[in-house]
């Protein structure tokens, strides 16, 4: 077995003293980034790398106390798992005191501030913006109401952490003994990142986590067709003839089958996506609508109903949303 203190240890492309070496390297793969020393002469830059179809991993240590600049990732999501040692981590407003208890993840539309201890080390998983979108369509079954952000904590202690963690130090060991190829053409690798992706969305927190927890297996052609029209329209006036017209079958017999498949009505399901949408808004923390216009633009027009149906669904009032 490989062990965590030689992950990647055979895709190394990086060993160096000289931070400006070091910054271009980091950039090539990452994106472009201001790099300080704060304490200490030298630094002592290790760095393994390797990229896969749409995601790449990767372990760093720059051997002394450096401040990291780089913005916003934009075309990335960048999962930082410590190994060894700690850091300070500044992302979306919130300060993260990372170590190997507590990583991060950053989101690609926030900007990051970091500094790193001397002795810290990390193994980071780097997932392509698109690609992550795309297994949450996927995993959702509908169109997103917006970008996918995170919370920045990675709880390392807890079940969900943990299983994070394990699965990405699999597949780095999985990676460094050849069992399987960084290869777009190794089916293994595609079903990996895949699978580092529905993870990613199954046990950090994010906005869409309430959408994943109600993802509905939809058999039926007419159902199928009534819940994509109820997503595509859901900001709308919409009564259960307009569902049932949209779906091509009577209004009872669609009742009978969401009450089979999904356990509720057709119009209750059409007031939990509004509630949905207007939650995912309502976590936005940059340029927020206000509670009235997110409960009209979701298709609600009395804004008391709003509120009490808001809070039937998630415990709380809108504007306690964060």
């Amino acid at each position: 077995m490989v062990s965590r203190d030689t992950l990647l240890k055979g895709h190394n492309v990086l060993q160096t003293r000289e931070l400006d070496e070091a910054r271009a390297a980091v950039a090539e793969r990452y994106c472009d980034h201001q790099l300080t020393m704060l304490s200490g002469r030298d630094a002592k830059v290790v760095y393994n790398h390797v990229r896969g179809e749409h995601i790449s991993l990767n372990v760093l240590e720059y051997g002394a106390e450096v401040a990291i600049n780089p913005g916003e990732l934009q075309n990335f999501y960048l999962l930082q798992l410590p190994l060894s040692g700690g850091a300070k981590i500044i992302h979306r407003g919130e300060e993260v005191h990372a170590s190997p208890q507590s990583g991060t993840l950053l989101n690609p539309d926030r900007p990051t501030d970091m500094i790193w201890q001397r002795d810290c080390r990390k193994l980071m998983v780097q997932i392509d913006r698109a690609f992550l979108k795309q297994v949450a369509y996927e995993e959702i079954g509908g169109t997103l109401p917006g970008p996918v952000r995170f919370d920045p904590k990675v709880d390392l202690k807890g079940q969900s952490g943990r299983r994070l963690l394990a699965l990405s130090v699999t597949a780095a060991r999985a990676i460094e003994a050849g069992d399987i190829l960084s290869t777009s053409q190794d089916l293994n690798l595609l079903a990996l990142e895949r699978q580092l992706a529905v993870t990613m969305l199954e046990t950090q927190r994010s906005n869409i986590s309430h959408l994943l927890k109600e993802r509905t297996d939809v058999s039926s052609t007419h159902l199928r067709r009534a819940v994509e029209f109820i997503r595509a329209n859901y900001y709308d006036t919409i009564t259960l003839e307009d569902i049932a017209q949209a779906a091509q079958v009577h209004h009872r017999t669609l009742q009978t089958a969401f009450r089979e498949q999904l356990q509720m009505s057709p119009m209750l399901f059409l007031r939990n996506v509004r509630l949905d949408n207007a939650r995912f808004h309502l976590l936005q923390r940059h340029n927020r609508a206000s509670v009235s216009e997110i409960a009209y633009d979701c298709g609600y027009s009395h804004l008391g109903r709003f509120s009490r149906d808001f809070r039937d669904r998630f415990g709380h009032a809108p504007s306690q949303t964060r």
